[in-house]
Parts: structure tokens; C-alpha cells; sequence
């Protein structure tokens, strides 16, 4: 935010540029998790079909990356809400003249480590399938 945004003056166009362009970057990383959580979901099913083009058994079990796929599509879903609501919030505070300076960067470091987390976990689970 510029001085003047600061200063309790009116924001200007770029304020509400950056918000916009915040508000999209957010949005797309909402959908890239969705995205990837669906491919994740569905990754257990591609897994046993190779697995019988191999001659091999199926898989018995696709439990692991079922329910990691809905957790990153279901992260993606509150993840796209609360920056929704964290747009309207900062619209509003821009249109008031009274912006609440700094913001917390809680929510990035939250997704940040929720992935790395997720690769974590998808790498000890692709491991395990692996030795077994």
C-alpha cells in the first residue's frame, strides 16, 4: 500500500489492482489444489489398471490417495472461500479509507507447509507401494 492509503487518505487504482491481482493468485492456487487433489484421487485407480497391464494383482487398496485427493480438493474449496472473503474484507477497508496495515502472512505459510506436508506424505506412501 502506497503513504497516502496509509495516511487514512483515499486509495488509489493500484491498491485495488494489487487486491485484484492478490485475490486472482489465491484463486489460482485454490484451483491448482483442487486440480491436483482430483489427479490424486484418481491416481490410486490409474495405479491398480497398471498394475493388472502388468500381469500383476490389483491393488487392494486405493484408500491412501482417495482420501488425500478430497483433502486437497476440499483444502482447495475453503482455501478459494477465505480469500474470497479476505477480498471483500480488503475492498471494503480500501473504500473506508482505513486499511489495517500490515497483513499477516499466516494464511501463506499455512498452505505452504500444508503441501509439503501432502509431498511428504505422497512420498512415503509411493514408497511403500514401491517396496511392497
Amino acid at each position: 500500500m502506497n503513504a497516502v492509503t496509509e495516511a487514512k487518505g483515499k486509495a488509489d487504482l493500484r491498491d485495488y489492482l494489487a487486491a485484484e491481482r492478490t485475490f486472482l493468485a489465491w484463486i489460482r492456487t485454490g484451483l491448482a489444489l483442487m486440480g491436483f487433489g482430483f489427479v490424486l484421487a484418481r491416481f490410486g485407480l490409474f495405479f491398480a489398471e497398471f498394475q493388472l497391464a502388468q500381469g500383476g494383482s490389483a491393488v487392494q487398496s486405493h484408500g491412501f490417495s482417495l482420501w488425500s485427493g478430497i483433502t486437497l480438493i476440499a483444502a482447495g474449496v475453503g482455501l478459494n472461500l477465505y480469500s474470497a472473503w479476505s477480498h471483500v474484507r480488503l475492498i471494503e477497508e480500501l473504500n473506508g479509507g482505513e486499511i489495517k496495515v500490515p497483513r499477516s502472512p499466516r494464511l501463506a505459510v499455512v498452505v505452504t507447509i500444508f503441501l509439503a506436508l501432502v509431498g511428504l506424505a505422497m512420498a512415503v506412501y509411493l514408497t511403500l507401494i514401491r517396496a511392497s
